[in-house]
């Protein structure tokens, strides 16, 4: 999305605030400035060399932000670290983890999603693979995945059985399978598909047809009763923006994909 794009876009969100009915929640509590936290995700939390963030999680931030009463600041950290900062209280809102069961236990999760991934398998061009689904056919395989990323619960029960290595970035799982350290990296499309653009390394790889799971995308807050109210007050400004399908467009705007 253009800058001008994103002015516009902001200009039609403050419109849109002044028309939205009030919260039967009383949104009169004292504000304060919240942390965002979260890592480089293409078209979600995206840092710009002007220093401004840019994406649909951190614009629906700053108007959520700015519905309940409150400021907002952004920090951009590695994704596991971003995790146990929510989990320690030291940021109060996470942009866009999937929602996972070893999650629920320090995680407090939004109620509606806002973005929708597919995960895939990245193969090189001239592997001459296909994978069918069935987990143990990769045993003799070489994966990478991600730091701290969820894949859904079919990975989860068949990782232990497979041989598997873990980079910190999409970037270094791609160099990693393109100089043949590894034969397949497990990543999401949004993702990865513009790291590829950047990196041409579009004659090298290429996913996998099959899609290994469909993965919603949400806000996390901290699990803990001083964080309820924030949440729910966010829950609600979400779920008009979802109904009156403005997400569905702010969707489209930066090309995400919208449940």
């Amino acid at each position: 999305m253009s800058r001008a794009g994103m002015q516009r876009w902001r200009i039609r969100l403050a419109g849109l605030a002044l028309l939205l009915p009030a919260l039967a929640m009383p949104l009169h509590a004292q504000a304060r400035e919240l942390l965002a936290v979260g890592a480089q995700f293409e078209r979600i939390f995206d840092y710009q060399a002007s220093g401004e963030y840019t994406g649909l999680g951190a614009e629906l931030v700053r108007y959520l932000a700015s519905r309940t009463g409150n400021t907002v600041r952004f920090r951009m950290v590695p994704w596991a670290r971003a995790q146990a900062m929510l989990a320690q209280g030291q940021a109060d809102i996470l942009i866009g983890p999937y929602k996972a069961p070893e999650r629920l236990a320090s995680m407090a999760f939004s109620e509606r999603p806002f973005y929708q991934d597919q995960i895939v398998f990245y193969a090189r061009q001239d592997a001459g693979f296909a994978w069918e689904g069935d987990y143990a056919s990769l045993r003799n395989r070489r994966l990478v995945m991600l730091n701290g990323w969820a894949y859904g619960t079919d990975w989860q029960r068949a990782r232990p059985g497979l041989q598997i290595s873990v980079a910190n970035t999409v970037e270094s799982g791609l160099k990693m399978l393109v100089h043949n350290h590894v034969d397949l990296f497990i990543t999401n499309r949004r993702n990865t598909d513009p790291v590829i653009t950047r990196l041409s390394f579009e004659r090298q790889v290429r996913p996998l047809a099959r899609v290994i799971d469909v993965q919603n995308g949400y806000f996390a807050f901290p699990r803990s009763p001083e964080f309820d109210r924030l949440r729910l007050q966010f829950d609600q400004e979400l779920n008009s923006l979802i109904d009156s399908g403005e997400l569905k467009k702010l969707g489209r705007r930066f090309d995400v994909a919208v449940p």
